[in-house]
């Protein structure tokens, strides 16, 4: 017969014990929906640089952290040193620059935020807890955008510090910090949504790294090669719809319309008219809204699983 932990028999059963193994209910605070997701923002923030990890995972971060502000103090030495009337680049340009940097840290850490919650089934323990796919995806999200955001923007405020130093015009230079400032955010924005949807496709992490720098590079190879074709032939026209194909000539795109900066296209062309600047803005935030609605598709799929 079954025994309880006191000795009494219970009717109906074989030989077994119930025994109490000093369990305890949780009588804490319950902090919420909105704790779990500030909660995982920090950590996936914190994760992007291996904080909180072990150190062979900080060194690749840190070092394309490194190197894309070694540049920006260089060129700050430069212009100080030799007395420069103004910074001999655009603080809009620097990160369009620097975009193989970007596109590596992207690659790194994209997967590291999403593809082994996928792989080894974690994600519905979070769904488990009073958290929603959207707390997720918003999360690391927000997460991934301001690891990239204090990627780009670092080295913007290097060379907006040197130019302060060397006493160029503080009007000038405030308005061209803030318009960098602006141009990093919507950069961080669309390329973590890009990223993460990647990553999301493809949960394993060498996967998500090679497809991701597939998917910057090769668009970017591409657009420049028709653009200097079109350059050659004289059609300018073409060579500014063109950058409507690529993430980071998007970006050119459109902070050389909306923020009236210098444009990185083959001979500068930049969108050809109003029109193509309205569409190259409105391609940049319905791309980011579209990275995000697949991002929470694929999680609702996720939270069944």
């Amino acid at each position: 017969m079954t025994q309880l932990e006191g000795g009494a028999p219970a009717a109906g059963g074989a030989q077994d014990v119930i025994h109490d193994i000093g369990y305890r209910h949780y009588d804490g605070p319950r902090l919420g929906r909105a704790y779990a997701r500030r909660s995982l923002f920090t950590q996936s923030l914190r994760g992007a640089y291996g904080l909180g990890r072990s150190v062979k995972s900080k060194v690749l971060p840190m070092i394309l952290f490194a190197v894309m502000c070694a540049p920006a103090a260089i060129i700050v030495a430069v212009a100080i040193g030799t007395k420069m009337t103004e910074l001999p680049i655009e603080y809009t340009r620097y990160a369009i620059i620097m975009q193989a940097v970007i596109g590596l840290f992207l690659a790194a850490q994209a997967p590291q935020s999403v593809s082994l919650d996928l792989r080894f089934k974690t994600t519905p323990l979070y769904f488990s807890r009073p958290i929603e796919a959207v707390d997720y995806v918003a999360a690391k999200f927000a997460a991934l955008t301001t690891a990239l955001f204090v990627l780009t923007a670092t080295p913007v405020v290097i060379l907006y510090i040197g130019a302060l130093l060397a006493k160029f015009d503080f009007s000038d230079q405030t308005s061209g910090f803030a318009k960098a400032l602006l141009a990093e955010l919507l950069l961080s924005m669309l390329y973590a949504g890009l990223g993460l949807v990647i990553a999301a496709l493809t949960p394993r992490r060498g996967f998500g790294v090679a497809a991701i720098i597939a998917a910057f590079t090769l668009p970017y190879g591409a657009v420049s090669s028709v653009q200097a074709v079109a350059s050659v032939q004289g059609d300018k026209d073409v060579v500014g719809w063109l950058g409507l194909f690529s993430p980071i000539t998007l970006i050119d795109g459109a902070q050389t319309w909306v923020l009236g900066a210098s444009s990185s296209f083959v001979d500068a062309a930049g969108p050809p008219n109003a029109t193509a600047g309205v569409v190259y803005v409105v391609v940049l935030l319905a791309a980011i809204a579209g990275c995000f609605g697949l991002l929470m598709r694929r999680y609702r799929k996720a939270v069944l699983s």
